[in-house]
């Protein structure tokens, strides 16, 4: 588990008005919270959060204030402008030595399967996967070998080893599988358009009838 720096500057709870200009300067409001601790509000760049942000792994991050001690924390929470998909607030939760976290994982899926082959599709059920574990054994992601499904095959939650790591998904959650390719369906119209052949009117001769 990496540790990365994130530099903060931490701010007075403050009207809707002086939040939308802090985020037009370039910043990010914030919240951090830990059992035990009192809540602290701040505002971060939003160029320096967007590498935490934007990325696959999940890392322990130091949050560091001027003139105070750095604090272990995670991303809890992360909203987004629904028109510029910018992130607009976030959450950070704090991390203690030896307290047991619950948290969400991305999966990375490495591999082709063998499938994709024979036409299938691959279907990525899950892309985060909850977890509970010691700050110190909290995985970047969760790799996951697709490369031996096949058609019909799957994995699931129950299929995952992991030291440390309790997985808090159902166990017959399917995390990836192998669906057969969709057959085409072929109209009526389809079939028409694909035969040139005329099709000519059935003629029914009639003979002469018998004189009495």
């Amino acid at each position: 588990m990496a540790e990365m720096i994130l530099k903060a500057k931490k701010r007075e709870l403050s009207t809707k008005g002086a939040i939308n200009q802090l985020r037009r300067d370039g910043f990010v409001p914030g919240v951090y919270y830990s059992k035990g601790k009192d809540q602290i509000t701040f505002a971060v760049e939003e160029i320096a959060l967007n590498k935490f942000v934007y990325t696959s792994d999940t890392n322990i991050i130091q949050l560091t204030f001027e003139g105070e001690e750095s604090i272990g924390c995670i991303i809890k929470d992360v909203q987004f402008d629904p028109v510029t998909d910018k992130a607009v607030h976030v959450d950070m939760q704090g991390v203690t030595l030896g307290q047991v976290l619950q948290l969400e994982i991305p999966t990375n899926f490495t591999g082709s399967a063998i499938g994709l082959k024979e036409g299938g599709i691959l279907q990525e059920q899950l892309h985060k996967l909850e977890v509970e574990c010691l700050p110190r054994n909290i995985p970047q992601h969760i790799d996951i070998d697709v490369s031996e499904l096949g058609i019909g095959d799957a994995i699931f939650v129950r299929d995952l080893e992991m030291e440390d790591v309790k997985f808090l998904n159902s166990d017959d959650a399917i995390i990836v599988s192998v669906a057969a390719p969709k057959a085409e369906e072929v109209t009526e119209e389809e079939e028409a358009d694909g035969d040139d052949t005329p099709v000519q009117p059935e003629v029914i001769s009639k003979g002469k009838q018998e004189e009495e």
